[in-house]
């Protein structure tokens, strides 16, 4: 298979230019490791010696949401509390005009800005004040919309951050040369893309759980049982393409037209060949209209099949997702950009392989599939580069996933389990947390 644009290309490679050379050496000298490897600030540690552990808040979507983030929320607090750590959550999303309790962990509601601006910093305040001493604060959030002085106040930062483009854009960098922020990034890419600026960052990967997302092909529900075949409507012995991508936003950041066109080619050559979309069809959350466009790019209609808005936007339970992922003979997420990409994962979970953008985040998450070829994509709002997938190249994927016909693979499934949630938990969040609660 053809690679694409990957870390050894020019592009990639280049510096970037939107930290002074001065500043970075000021954040790089203002950091310390310890022993174990473990980034923290030696001044900070030792002004907070002999005082209680900081507590945490963490700053991102509820627990409860049914959104990336908020999965990741959940994952992370819960097994913070059951580590003995006092977290609140601070939700820029899942709640309004309220405050209350997850599983025992207190859950602030968002302010009447958009991303909570307003109120994080007071939030923080008063979840430390019992201890005296200001909360670290977590946010797993886009950080270019960090904005007011209000952030000024806090002592104590730690930006679990989503890098999907080329170079670090600007805002993003801002955010993260801050000298009371510490960067942890969510996939090696952004890792290497933050230190290629001069900024010391820690590691941490999206997870998942395995107990979940494992070869399942049965949906419980209330009135019984139906395979996830008979669910989506589609015939048993087909083959299945799948694409689990959220259609929000202008940009087709997802590309689905790219993706559309090429499972056009692999349809009309083979009859068996069907497209599920789980995902909005409608303009509803700014996005596109993708019936419209599967009809521009000639898919055949009578082969595709969406997910049920109603129950899409009421969340479908993981176990169904499970399922589904397990019905989809190859999942297809060629993605002009990625902070990571937790549904390749998910699927290979299930022993579907995958097709990803050989870009981002996405380049490291692949055990069983393919990485398409991409050419740069100028993102002028963002001053960095996204990365559009080719067409043909996606079509050369499809066709050698087809040919190789429908099986589990354990490759995919191995290499998934990786990225289970207590694994990951242990490896990265507990040495991460326990120095910067210091």
């Amino acid at each position: 298979m053809r690679r694409g644009l990957g870390a050894g290309h020019p592009l990639c490679a280049q510096k970037g230019n939107t930290v002074s050379h001065a500043t970075k050496r000021n954040k790089a000298s203002s950091h310390s490791r310890n022993a174990g490897g473990d980034l923290r600030t030696g001044s900070r540690a030792a002004d907070t010696a002999g005082i209680a552990t900081r507590r945490i808040l963490w700053a991102s979507n509820a627990p409860w949401a049914t959104t990336g983030y908020g999965e990741q929320t959940q994952q992370v607090v819960a097994r913070l509390k059951a580590d003995g750590k006092e977290v609140a959550v601070a939700a820029n999303y899942g709640l309004e005009g309220m405050r209350t309790e997850w599983e025992g962990i207190p859950v602030f509601p968002r302010g009447l800005d958009a991303y909570s601006n307003d109120v994080i910093p007071a939030y923080a305040m008063d979840w430390g004040k019992p201890t005296g001493i200001q909360p670290l604060v977590v946010t797993l959030f886009d950080c270019w919309v960090f904005r007011g002085e209000g952030w000024d106040l806090l002592d104590r930062i730690a930006s679990w951050v989503p890098i999907d483009h080329y170079p670090v854009p600007p805002e993003v960098a801002k955010w993260l040369v801050r000298p009371q922020v510490t960067p942890i990034a969510m996939s090696k890419f952004g890792k290497a893309a933050i230190e290629n600026l001069g900024i010391e960052c820690m590691y941490a990967p999206h997870a998942i759980n395995t107990k979940i997302f494992k070869p399942n092909t049965v949906i419980e529900g209330t009135d019984g049982s139906v395979t996830a075949r008979e669910w989506m409507q589609i015939p048993e012995d087909a083959y299945l393409i799948g694409m689990v991508s959220a259609n929000k936003g202008p940009l087709d950041r997802k590309s689905f037209a790219e993706s559309f066109l090429a499972a056009s080619v692999l349809m009309q050559k083979h009859d068996d060949v069907w497209l599920y979309l789980h995902t909005e069809p409608s303009k509803a959350m700014q996005g596109l209209d993708l019936k419209s466009l599967l009809k521009a790019c000639r898919v055949p209609m009578d082969r595709v099949r969406f997910a049920d808005s109603y129950s899409y936007r009421m969340g479908i339970p993981k176990q169904a997702l499970a399922a589904i992922y397990t019905a989809v003979d190859v999942l297809l997420q060629p993605s002009r950009g990625e902070g990571f990409g937790i549904p390749a994962v998910e699927a290979q979970a299930c022993g579907t392989p995958v097709i990803v953008s050989d870009a981002t985040a996405q380049s490291e998450l692949v055990g069983d599939g393919w990485k398409v070829k991409v050419q740069p994509q100028w993102d002028d709002p963002q001053q960095a580069w996204f990365f559009t997938p080719i067409i043909a190249t996606i079509i050369d994927a499809l066709t050698e996933a087809y040919d190789r016909g429908r099986s589990r693979s354990t490759k995919a499934i191995e290499f998934a389990a990786a990225y289970d949630a207590d694994l990951v938990y242990a490896k990265h969040w507990q040495p991460i947390l326990d120095a910067l609660t210091k």
